[in-house]
């Protein structure tokens, strides 16, 4: 099976070792700009240590790019693009080798140097097209730059240039095959790479019926490529450039293998050095390797929000809280939100585990913790359910 480079199949030991160095250099990078937010750098010596730094969220990037635009004051160096998320949120980008790390997830495609790919991904303000475009420069392939619409203009481009391989959303390319149907044309796809929607089995399915291998891979805006799918084994692989944790949503606080909790990044590209940065996705650790001979952690993919804010009461109650909560009470280690209905009025119950729990005392922090009354039951260990909700909302509005 072809690999995109030998970093793939190190061994735990060197990757760790390799990840560790990496990584002092970024909290080194950020420590000597000036004005510099990371705290607790100097308490980390080893990747064990990481917890021990902030988790660093959108919001904070927001609040810092309008104090000090556009990228709030960050670490960012060989930048040749700037692209605007919602929020709005600036990211740099960099037209180097493989910058954004998308040329190990087309070679686990199967895409190379003899394929045309019609990438569908957005190149206007947003950087997923710009993103694919990278990588395959990087495996060698030719590129149509078809950004999204246009659906008849596409197929008969795919049809024309004979392209063989395609990149975008899931669900596009069965509009661009249907359309190419009505439209008499023959289509030579044979590879799809996607991302930035659900990949449902069904559609996976009409992919391979059409003789089309289709596999996604997870990345966002801010920190280009973190994990993707290879056509041996489930679940997605953690790309080399960056280093993964799952911890409970609200917190940086790791929770154990196959337990669902929020996905933080450490980015390890030394233009734009992100440190513990919460992407808000919920995802889970998966046991052992994968049978395809790649060694890093695997990932279960995208499994939710964790940013669960919810408003109860015409207030909103956020992860952030849930975690203070446990933090201020003795002896709790997990708590549960629900946001539930009595007749026609909001109703807040908060169910908590742990050794020698009050239930009265914790109902009477809940005001200045939550900012809101409600009732408070203490359950058996094991009672909530390790899915990485914090904060769930029971309530219906059809009746």
């Amino acid at each position: 099976m072809t690999h995109f480079d030998d970093l793939e199949t190190r061994s735990a030991a060197t990757r760790d070792a390799d990840q560790t160095t990496a990584l002092l250099a970024q909290i080194a990078r950020v420590d000597a700009q000036a004005g510099s937010c990371l705290q607790g750098g100097d308490q980390v010596a080893s990747l064990a240590d990481l917890p021990k730094l902030p988790v660093l969220r959108k919001s904070d990037l927001t609040k810092w790019q309008k104090e000090q635009p556009p990228f709030g004051g960050m670490v960012v160096t060989n930048a040749s693009h700037v692209f605007q998320s919602p929020g709005p949120i600036y990211e740099p980008g960099g037209n180097a080798h493989d910058w954004w790390r998308f040329g190990r997830f087309l070679t686990a495609c199967g895409i190379g140097a003899d394929d045309i790919i019609q990438n569908c991904f957005g190149y206007h303000l947003t950087p997923a097209g710009t993103m694919f475009e990278n990588g395959a420069r990087a495996v060698g392939a030719t590129v149509l730059p078809a950004g999204t619409g246009q659906t008849e203009l596409q197929a008969q481009a795919a049809h024309d240039l004979g392209c063989t391989a395609y990149a975008g959303t899931p669900d596009y390319l069965k509009i661009i095959l249907e359309k190419a149907d009505e439209m008499g044309l023959p289509l030579k796809f044979t590879k799809a790479a996607v991302s930035g929607g659900a990949l449902f089995p069904s559609l996976r399915d009409y992919y391979a019926e059409r003789g089309i291998t289709c596999l996604q891979c997870y990345a966002t805006a801010d920190l280009g490529h973190i994990a993707y799918e290879t056509t041996v084994g489930e679940g997605m692989i953690v790309d080399e450039g960056v280093i993964v944790e799952i911890v409970t949503p609200g917190t940086g606080d790791p929770v154990p293998i196959g337990e669902v909790g929020e996905v933080v990044v450490t980015s390890l590209n030394p233009d734009y050095p992100l440190i513990r940065f919460a992407t808000g996705d919920l995802s889970a650790v998966m046991a052992g390797d994968s049978p395809c001979g790649r060694t890093n952690m695997r990932i279960k993919g995208w499994m939710g929000r964790a940013d669960q804010t919810t408003k109860i009461k015409g207030m909103f109650v956020r992860p952030e809280q849930v975690a203070a909560l446990v933090a201020k009470h003795a002896g709790m280690t997990r708590a549960r939100v629900i946001a539930d209905r009595k007749g026609e009025a909001d109703v807040m119950i908060v169910h908590c585990e742990g050794e020698g729990l009050d239930a009265a005392a914790i109902a009477a922090s809940l005001p200045a913790v939550l900012k809101l009354n409600g009732e408070v039951i203490v359950v058996s260990d094991n009672t909530i359910p390790r899915d990485g909700v914090v904060i769930e909302d029971l309530r219906t509005y059809d009746t």
